[in-house]
């Protein structure tokens, strides 16, 4: 067992689902755990939004032991189709990007239906299901144990209905989750600039300090206030949740972008060649930012925003 899994068995993954009145709470222990370990807090995320997407959806609830990923990347190629006989459901074909994929124990699965991304909860264990060595080459989220995972046939249960996974409110609420993890990493990066600025006098130091504080104390109170508004609105009724979630992450997209580019200017190549801990965080954020969909993104908020009304 690697230090990592360690440390997830260790930690405590009952956390209050969002919208249920303590959302901040939820996404500072997620924070918390992503400033420690980058890929602690990707891990944490993964198995704490699998459990609110089975709540909200009515799917089987985790028990105790379990480490749930949710897997549903959707790009044009390979997919993965489900096949319905005699009340039976299976899934067939390359799902990527699949991180956790030889230690957790269960996942939920995003499957096409006709055309239509649907969710099914599959059990890692059963025969049929096959993490492909090899597929993950980056040296970023390196110990997620991300690959693609290869499904023959493999006996799934439907959680929700056909298309649910993309609609419900709470699509929108998990991924300012994932920003939350952003917003942690970042700070465990900033932590070495932070480190040095205590000490120094260096103008230049102090100046890249302080414009990491800013960004990330932006971050920090967009985050704050998304989870006050998503607890007096839980289940979206003024149609704001997509709209906030691309703000949010935006914001806190630039925020851990920003502290990536400034703690390397401040710091130079020393705590990237010399500090493990600190190179493996740089190599992690990079990656898991990309998450983000950057310009799309973009586009989409100004598109709803355009159509819509503004927060300023």
């Amino acid at each position: 067992m690697t230090r990592l899994q360690t440390r997830l068995k260790e930690t405590d993954l009952y956390l209050p689902l969002p919208g249920s009145g303590a959302t901040a709470a939820r996404w500072n222990a997620l924070a918390e755990l992503a400033r420690e370990n980058v890929v602690l807090g990707r891990m944490a995320e993964a198995h704490t939004d699998a459990v609110a997407i089975l709540a909200e959806l009515d799917g089987p609830e985790p028990e105790p032991g379990q480490l749930w990923g949710v897997w549903a990347a959707e790009p044009p190629q390979p997919v993965v189709n489900a096949s319905e006989h005699v009340g039976i459901w299976t899934l067939t074909g390359r799902k990527l990007w699949c991180s956790g994929a030889s230690i957790c124990t269960h996942a939920l699965v995003t499957a096409l239906i006709d055309g239509t991304p649907s969710l099914f909860a599959v059990e890692l264990g059963l025969p049929g299901v096959h993490p492909v060595p090899g597929s993950w080459k980056a040296v970023g989220m390196a110990e997620s144990d991300s690959s693609a995972v290869d499904f023959d046939g493999v006996p799934a249960i439907p959680v929700g209905n056909i298309g649910d996974y993309l609609t419900r409110p709470g699509f929108w609420h998990g991924a300012i989750g994932v920003a939350a993890c952003w917003y942690g990493a970042a700070c465990g990066v900033a932590d070495s600039l932070r480190n040095k600025a205590a000490h120094s006098e260096d103008p230049y130091i102090l100046a890249h300090f302080g414009a990491v504080d800013a960004a990330l104390t932006a971050a920090r109170y967009t985050l704050d206030a998304a989870a006050a508004e998503i607890d007096d609105d839980p289940l979206d009724k003024n149609g704001k949740a997509q709209q906030r979630a691309l703000a949010a992450r935006s914001i806190v997209e630039r925020a851990a972008t920003e502290t990536l580019d400034r703690v390397g200017r401040a710091l130079g190549a020393a705590p990237l060649c010399l500090d493990g801990d600190h190179a493996a965080r740089v190599a992690d954020l990079t990656v898991y930012l990309r998450q983000s969909h950057a310009e799309k993104d973009l586009a989409q908020l100004g598109r709803l925003t355009a159509q819509g009304s503004s927060t300023w």
